[in-house]
């Protein structure tokens, strides 16, 4: 293990043999089988450690778009990148939007495909001064983070640790967050754009490349120009672990619920008294305990109540709600608003005020038209030796809300673990892969 500081500089590697330039149809394989000749890890290992280096922590408080202007440096590193690839089209827009394009090398007419990254981190946590750990050949055991803080992952609260033993793993040093969401997604896409351009060899369609700014707050679909993007499909590399492949997602909504209470002495308050705060336990307590977030897991929906603020007089409470299945999220909507009555009833018509607002929709009944690019995604990683692991995202993306508007988006694994806080983790093989499915589908594509 070191202590490593992201301030390594990239270098562009080529990935031919010592003959020349590939020129068979086989130009992925032959990456892959020179894949330790030709430093693919290191190229990713760089491009990773730069843009952690960025603190682009995003910000639900501000009204601002970007949330922080931080994210605008990450994304003109990003542009300037791009252009010296060789792409076209390379902007940075007001919003700190990222699009480019990189041209077809075939005169077969083909779809045009797109790959999706988020610039900013999660604002759970400090994306600011990320100290990286690099574990190499991992041994399997527990590992130290900070000793001075006497932080220690361990494998008996993290057992997924076990599958990685022998590879390198990047860890925090226990202060921060990692930020390999989203940006070993960043780093994948682009190392891969550094593969087909050095590479020319590997058949592709055009490629449009985004990356947005504050997925991690909601809105990185908010001002995402779907027509001047170009693609008639994309995919965000923004899952888990090795091999998650996503294409449902949660329905959303959000509620604000409003509690007008009664404030009396307590000495003079039977018969008149209405606590706000009292109300609001209620009717948290007359929602099923097993819809919690805590109790639930893969296509289980629930409320998850945020936020509780309030005294005797008033009090204001909100919830998320979720569900995969769409005549179940409107149940638990009008569960909610039941209950609401049922109060108001009991208290008074108009002391409770419930204010549900949808958020974003399942992506999968705009996936199923075009389940192929799915499993053009699947059959990538099985070329690969990698398992699918399709599974719902119990949450979700910005391909969510794109597919909504004609973008169909669904979201493959970039390889990170505990994302948002100090025990995130991922291993550079995984990466590695990830950047190799990307080649892949991108091969594939007809």
């Amino acid at each position: 293990m070191y202590l490593c500081e992201p301030s390594i500089l990239l270098h562009r590697h080529r990935y031919d043999d010592e003959t020349g330039p590939m020129t068979d149809h086989h130009s992925v394989q032959k990456i892959i089988q020179q894949a330790e000749k030709s430093s693919i890890k290191k190229t990713l290992l760089n491009n990773f450690l730069r843009y952690i280096a960025i603190d682009t922590q995003s910000d639900p408080q501000s009204i601002t778009s970007p949330s922080t202007r931080s994210q605008f440096i990450l994304a003109r590193m990003l542009a300037k990148e791009l252009k010296k690839l060789g792409l076209t089209g390379v902007s940075v827009d007001d919003h700190s939007y990222v699009m480019a394009t990189l041209p077809a090398n075939t005169e077969k007419e083909m779809p045009v495909m797109g790959f999706i990254a988020h610039l900013d981190t999660s604002p759970d946590m400090s994306g600011k001064n990320i100290h990286p750990q690099i574990h190499e050949d991992y041994d399997g055991k527990d590992i130290i983070l900070n000793r001075g803080k006497g932080m220690v992952m361990r494998v008996k609260d993290f057992p997924e640790l076990q599958k990685y033993r022998g590879q390198t793993l990047i860890t925090t040093d226990g202060t921060s967050l990692l930020g390999a969401d989203n940006k070993a997604g960043i780093a994948e896409i682009m190392t891969a754009l550094h593969i087909l351009t050095d590479n020319p060899s590997i058949r592709r369609p055009t490629i449009k490349i985004a990356f947005t700014p504050d997925e991690e707050i909601g809105k990185g679909a908010d001002h995402f120009d779907v027509e001047k993007f170009g693609a008639d499909y994309a995919y965000t590399i923004d899952g888990g672990e090795l091999g998650e492949l996503q294409y449902e997602n949660f329905n959303a909504a959000h509620a604000k619920i409003t509690i007008s209470g009664v404030n009396i002495h307590p000495g003079e308050a039977r018969g008149k008294m209405v606590n706000a705060c009292l109300t609001g336990m209620q009717l948290n307590s007359m929602l099923p305990a097993a819809d919690r977030p805590e109790n639930t897991s893969g296509y289980e929906g629930f409320y998850h109540l945020i936020s509780f603020q309030g005294n005797v007089e008033k009090a204001t409470m909100q919830y998320i709600i979720r569900d995969h299945n769409l005549k179940l999220f409107e149940q638990k909507k009008a569960h909610l608003r039941h209950i609401a009555g049922l109060l108001n009833q009991e208290i008074g018509n108009g002391k409770i005020v419930l204010e549900i607002k949808d958020q974003y929709y399942n992506m999968d009944s705009k996936i199923y038209p075009v389940i192929h690019i799915v499993e053009r995604a699947k059959k990538a990683m099985e070329s690969l030796g990698i398992h699918p692991l399709i599974r719902p995202i119990r949450g979700g993306t910005d391909g969510a809300r794109l597919s909504a508007v004609g973008l169909p988006c669904p979201n493959i694994f970039c390889g990170g673990h505990n994302y948002h806080g100090p025990y995130e983790f991922i291993p550079l093989e995984s990466m590695e892969k990830a950047t190799l499915v990307i080649l892949k589908i991108i091969e594939m594509a007809d």
